[in-house]
């Protein structure tokens, strides 16, 4: 059986942001918004919209998608859902001093 997979990122009543992965998304959504899971994150964030969506074949690469968001700022999350691709590229920088973009040049 093939499956797809999506990464999901929901914007909650308090404004943050909770990030997932499911194989049936409205599903998905539909819990977190009945509140299912009295000790989930989102249950006391309700009312929640569906701001971001990518679909996968792969679950592995979902998965790899879905750490790689959760680490990320709050600011990186909004230029993903925003469709910034180039404010993204620019949040995606190293701005560390020693990083060599940044190095005094001798």
């Amino acid at each position: 059986m093939h499956y797809q997979y999506f990464v999901y990122i929901l914007l909650c009543a308090d404004k943050s942001y909770y990030t997932g992965i499911t194989n049936n998304l409205s599903k998905r959504f539909n819990e977190h918004q009945a509140g299912t899971k009295r000790d989930s994150y989102t249950y006391s964030r309700r009312p929640l919209t569906l701001v971001f969506q990518q679909e996968f074949n792969d679950v592995i690469q979902a998965i790899y998608f879905e750490k790689k968001i959760k680490g990320w700022s709050r600011a990186k999350k909004k230029a993903l859902i925003d469709g910034d691709f180039d404010r993204l590229q620019i949040l995606s920088e190293c701005r560390n001093v020693s990083h060599y973009k940044y190095k005094p040049r001798d």
